[in-house]
């Protein structure tokens, strides 16, 4: 697929680069794996590094990454009610300096905001459709068939999902109405968390959701992004702290790409397949993934510095997935 014109750091993408950073992976595969244990048995709480400050009229993509949205919690016939209040609409992306995007989203934002509850939680989904189009929200995981999401509801209306928050694990939201590949295409998607009631370990959690614009209607997409902005991360990389566990809940929601990798550098991560385990089930440097195919990813980086990840599909990497973490020295 032509590059559209697009700029982007050929530097970064020498090949005699990538090898000595893979190399550099496999070097310090070991020492890290031995950290990432040492760490999973700490109970101290996590330590976050700051972030910067708001953007101006569009939302952080920085603040996205960790920002679970738990709901107003209410107490009804002596169980835990969680109450999330989402709305669909319009409003224009603007992906980078030359090129805007109409987006169908949830609460002006793509992803939509990242909910969570704990597994026996009741959780009631008051959604109201501003959009001036038929829409609705499937949740993934298990509920009645009345609360499926599959039915539309016109603009100006409103509805309210309700349902026990179960299994235990990582699930998402989508629009279900037809084409459905064009309202995920066009933002109308997010993250469910929903945590195992023990808990899991005390980490650095973050939300990475994969997506994909067709921005001339070719069904092709033409960028692609991380948390809903081409190349944020790259340019500003997320910060984490050195020996620390990192949970990252990963999510592929990229339409006309059957599938795409995720791969990190210089290190390797522990696999929580669709977050519905307590133990790993695999340790890798990269994973495949088909749309709304999800996972939990833990790992730490034993040294400072920066270390890039992204799709092992250039093409997609080079269109604006592409990012870096930056391991701070504690």
């Amino acid at each position: 697929m032509p590059n559209s014109g697009l700029p982007f750091n050929r530097r970064l993408w020498s090949r005699r680069q990538l090898l000595k950073w893979g190399l550099g992976g496999i070097a310090m595969g070991g020492g890290a794996f031995a950290l990432h244990r040492l760490t999973r048995t700490s109970s101290a709480p996590a330590r976050v590094p700051a972030i910067a400050p708001e953007l101006a009229n569009r939302p952080n993509p920085m603040t996205l990454l960790r920002d679970f949205d738990y709901g107003t919690v209410k107490r009804e016939k002596g169980r835990t009610v969680r109450e999330f209040d989402l709305i669909a609409d319009n409003s224009v992306l603007q992906l980078n300096s030359a090129v805007k995007f109409l987006s169908w989203n949830v609460n002006d934002r793509v992803p939509g905001p990242t909910l969570r509850a704990t597994e026996g939680d009741r959780v009631r989904i008051i959604f109201r459709n501003r959009a001036g189009r038929p829409h609705s929200l499937h949740f993934h995981g298990t509920h009645p068939a009345e609360m499926d999401g599959v039915t539309p509801i016109r603009s100006g209306r409103e509805t309210v999902y309700e349902f026990d928050a179960e299994p235990y694990g990582v699930h998402l939201y989508h629009c279900h109405i037809a084409p459905v590949t064009r309202h995920i295409g066009k933002g109308l998607f997010g993250l469910f968390i929903v945590d195992p009631p023990q808990g899991r370990s005390p980490a650095d959690e973050m939300v990475l959701v994969m997506g994909g614009y067709d921005i001339n209607d070719d069904k092709q997409n033409e960028l692609y992004a991380f948390n809903g902005f081409p190349d944020y991360y790259q340019t500003h990389p997320i910060p984490i702290y050195q020996n620390q566990l990192v949970r990252l809940y990963l999510l592929n929601m990229i339409e006309f790409d059957p599938a795409v990798t995720f791969h990190i550098h210089a290190n390797l991560f522990q696999v929580y397949p669709t977050g519905r385990t307590l133990t790993p089930k695999e340790e890798t440097d990269v994973i495949t993934m088909g749309t709304a195919e999800r996972h939990i990813l833990e790992f730490s980086y034993p040294y400072p510095g920066r270390y890039m990840f992204h799709p092992h599909q250039d093409a997609i990497a080079e269109r604006g997935c592409m990012g870096e973490f930056e391991v701070i020295s504690i």
